[in-house]
């Protein structure tokens, strides 16, 4: 009985339906990253190591690894993860704390933890999976509060706070701006009042956001850089200027990055 009880779960396993619009759209956003992949770094891949195919052949390697494991985890029942939606936010503490720790700093920041010399981990976009999770299953959990701003807002937002705080210590400050935003329509969708993003936002999040961006030049940089790319065409601004050239010719046009 209990042999037949478990053949009988693993075919259910392998038989949940799957969403074939969304694994198309997958496999071409795949094929393009790798083309614009190998089109962009064969020909300092093979100034390096003498094999134009050397980053392309790695980016391969994952690509096929993260299909596979992408294909596994559609199988799993999406109710399987509220179980464990308290120790995501537990776990995305704990991942962020230890790039701090151990992680290795590369051009003023610690994003990366490296396995070995070879092989490195960002935390910061496991930890985007993890706050979903978590999301996902704490406003399940309150969604007869959501309505009300002390409850259903102010403590689904605080619960931001040491997370956001950790991403900005590495500091990773476009991660932090992609969580607050996965993490602002998730509330959004699921009951949280639109006016109490806008009145809390408009007082607090937006001036934030301005000092967070003006305290670091690098940051102020970009925006400036962003909002006039014509005055310095040849540097900072060059990837803008050929996005623009890219949209007003009405076509896909290839052009090589140029190397900074």
């Amino acid at each position: 009985m209990a042999k037949k009880r478990k053949e009988k779960s693993f075919s259910s396993f392998l038989n949940n339906p799957m969403d074939f619009t969304l694994l198309i759209t997958i496999c071409l956003l795949l094929s393009i990253g790798l083309v614009m992949v190998l089109s962009a770094s064969s020909p300092s891949a093979l100034a390096k190591s003498g094999d134009s195919y050397s980053y392309f052949s790695k980016q391969l390697l994952f690509a096929i690894l993260g299909m596979v494991a992408m294909l596994f985890i559609s199988k799993i029942d999406y109710r399987f993860y509220q179980k464990f939606y308290k120790h995501s936010w537990v776990f995305a503490l704990l991942l962020l704390a230890l790039v701090l720790m151990v992680g290795r700093r590369i051009n003023g920041a610690k994003r990366w933890i490296f396995v070995t010399e070879t092989l490195s981990v960002q935390p910061s976009e496991i930890v985007k999976i993890l706050m979903i999770i978590f999301y996902a299953g704490i406003l399940m959990k309150n969604r007869d509060q959501l309505g009300d701003y002390k409850k259903g807002f102010l403590w689904h937002v605080a619960m931001l706070g040491p997370i956001i705080a950790l991403l900005l210590l590495e500091p990773h400050f476009s991660a932090s701006i992609v969580i607050i935003g996965i993490c602002s329509i998730m509330m959004i969708m699921a009951g949280c009042k639109f006016t109490h993003f806008l009145a809390t936002g408009g007082a607090v999040g937006i001036p934030a956001i301005i000092a967070l961006v003006c305290i670091e030049p690098y940051r102020l940089q970009r925006v400036v850089t962003f909002l006039d790319p014509w005055k310095d065409a040849t540097d900072t601004g060059w990837q803008v200027i050929q996005s623009l050239y890219a949209i007003g010719s009405r076509r896909f046009i290839w052009c090589r990055i140029r190397r900074q």
